[in-house]
């Protein structure tokens, strides 16, 4: 993962979709994967957090171990729904790549139902890296978006993550790395990496 763009989208994407992850309690991802979207008890009115990376969901999930996300889904998502998002997005700190003043930057902000952070990317071992991964908070209209028009497909990818765990743990990373699926740099337009502050 060297000379990586600092700021880039990367997905398991392909030429209609593209993967993101999201770790829940047993409960709420067995309703989903049962109804093949999220239903009770997942909460529209919370902001849900979408991620691309699946290295970086297992760092913030600890391989799913951690409470309240034993269970990692792997959501498959229309194209044009994650670039609906992206053009409804607003970073959740002011930068300068995006808004030219903080004043700009706070009134879109209080519309915006998309925020974007940029945090490090990590590696198969979970060690963070000098480049960035994208993470999206959906809320209010982007969240009805989200649950009732972009999702193609849930996939628990709990085992999986498991799976890779141990082989870490063994000091077999390539063969973890293996296991994982391929992310690759998915193609911004040029007006939604200068929406997210996206080197392009």
């Amino acid at each position: 993962m060297t000379d990586q763009p600092f700021r880039a989208v990367r997905a398991a994407h392909d030429d209609r979709s593209l993967t993101v992850y999201q770790a829940y309690p047993v409960e709420i991802a067995e309703a989903a994967l049962a109804a093949g979207t999220f239903v009770p008890p997942f909460k529209r009115e919370r902001m849900t957090w979408i991620k691309p990376s699946f290295r970086w969901m297992m760092y913030r999930s600890g391989w799913a171990s951690k409470p309240g996300q034993e269970r990692v889904l792997a959501v498959r998502i229309s194209r044009d729904g994650f670039e609906q998002a992206l053009a409804l997005a607003c970073p959740s700190h002011h930068d300068r790549r995006c808004h030219a003043t903080a004043e700009e930057w706070r009134a879109e902000l209080a519309t915006s139902p998309v925020r974007v952070q940029w945090d490090p990317e990590r590696s198969t071992r979970l060690g963070a890296l000098e480049h960035r991964a994208l993470q999206l908070g959906l809320s209010g209209r982007a969240v009805a978006g989200y649950v009732d028009h972009w999702i193609l497909g849930i996939t628990d990818v709990t085992a999986l993550a498991h799976e890779a765990r141990a082989l870490v743990r063994d000091g077999r990373t390539d063969l973890a790395d293996a296991l994982i699926p391929a992310e690759t740099p998915y193609p911004l337009p040029g007006h939604l990496a200068a929406r997210l502050g996206a080197d392009h």
